[in-house]
């Protein structure tokens, strides 16, 4: 496991289109989710500890706040050559155990992830709906303390949702997220 902490992004900046399938049977692109305030776009995987660890806390958010119009998207990207756990057969059966509330997504060939300049599992993009066009409102850390509940001070996540059905601009801190790296395909060992 490598320690990644996601990168800075660029406030404003437009989500780049996906059309990627989920584990239900159905495709999903950035206009499944037009009718929303905001969208949460979540680089997760079956094993990643730091996943693990906040997968309840993100299907919480997924719940609390779809009702208020903000919609959520896991996306693995991982290489499932490199960690077998991360397969799709296996997204299906982790979706299932982990009663995830939200649409659960292959990015086979790492090209979504790429154009979203994602680093680590987790991390996590919060778009504003401007008029149908997903603006990259906070990119960073879930809450400041990923491996124990009972510890979180600051829910920085759960902040910046309100925030943004508030109507007001972020002006708060973009503090990374912190998980194990993207599997890239291109740094699996080659079997044989």
């Amino acid at each position: 496991m490598a320690l990644q902490y996601s990168s800075s992004s660029e406030p404003g900046s437009v989500a780049p289109p996906f059309s990627l399938p989920g584990v239900d049977g159905r495709m999903y692109s950035l206009d499944s989710f037009k009718e929303c305030r905001g969208l949460l776009v979540l680089f997760m995987c079956n094993h990643c500890p730091y996943v693990i660890a906040v997968h309840e806390r993100i299907s919480r958010l997924a719940r609390d706040y779809g009702a208020s119009g903000i919609a959520v998207i896991g996306i693995n990207s991982n290489d499932p050559a490199y960690k077998e756990a991360d397969s799709f057969e296996n997204m299906k059966r982790t979706a299932l155990e982990w009663g995830l509330p939200f649409p659960y997504v292959f990015d086979e060939s790492q090209a979504v992830a790429k154009s979203y300049d994602a680093v680590c599992t987790p991390d996590p993009y919060l778009y504003r709906n401007e008029d149908g066009v997903f603006r990259l409102f906070y990119r960073g850390r879930i809450d400041d303390s990923w491996k124990d509940p009972s510890g979180v001070k600051e829910q920085s996540m759960r902040s910046a949702m309100d925030l943004l059905l508030s109507g007001a601009p972020f002006s708060g801190e973009m503090i990374p997220s912190m998980g194990c790296s993207i599997k890239w395909k291109e740094l699996t060992p080659k079997k044989g």
